[in-house]
């Protein structure tokens, strides 16, 4: 099963995660990621679900915790993340691998070890394969390509070359015009000569 992130919650003051069940009597039902138990916490618990949390980059955006964690993922394959401990250093240098464009200045050693704990959690629980964000999903599927029909240009040719030649009128368009003068009367029209041409 897929795990969704907008059901998993981080509650101040108690260890792991947990996944939200229910509401109940003004508070919610929780059940712990790391061994099952549940809980009931009130109203006045500090939760925090993982989907509403993003990490600081340089430039103007912010990177979702989801995409933090797919691309640990990727990078670890099997492994278990590093043990957060006293070393900011070996914690910073670790996300440089990673996410080598998070904010130096406002992505913090306490946060780094939040990220590095929540990912061994979600680990060990089998839950890293995420859901795909209802949005996000409708986001891709608008910004796919539309398969580009092209015309039979031998079909069309050889359907015009059997039209004969009408005196021709000036035809304006946005990206090019084209003009063609009809010739006095008195002349003789030379012999028509067809130019197909196929704009892309």
């Amino acid at each position: 099963m897929k795990t969704e992130l907008a059901k998993i919650l981080s509650i101040g003051g108690q260890p792991g995660l947990y996944r939200y069940l229910v509401h109940s009597n003004g508070g919610i039902v929780v059940e712990s990621l790391a061994d099952g138990k549940r809980k009931w916490m009130g109203p006045s618990a500090r939760m925090t679900f993982l989907s509403d949390i993003s990490v600081y980059t340089q430039t103007n955006d912010e990177l979702k915790l989801q995409d933090v964690l797919i691309r640990m993922k990727d990078f670890l394959q099997q492994e278990q993340a590093p043990v957060p401990g006293k070393d900011p250093a070996a914690m910073a240098a670790f996300f440089e691998k990673v996410i080598p464009e998070y904010d130096r200045d406002r992505f913090y050693p306490s946060h780094m070890k939040k990220v590095l704990d929540w990912y061994n959690v979600l680990r060990s629980a089998d839950a890293l394969d995420f859901e795909v964000p209802a949005e996000e999903a409708a986001e891709d599927a608008t910004e796919s390509p539309a398969e580009e029909i092209k015309p039979d240009v031998k079909a069309e040719t050889k359907a015009e070359a059997k039209v004969p030649a009408k005196p021709a009128r000036s035809v304006a368009n946005t990206s090019k015009s084209t003009a063609r003068a009809t010739k006095p009367a008195a002349a003789r029209a030379p012999r028509p000569v067809i130019k197909h041409t196929t704009q892309k």
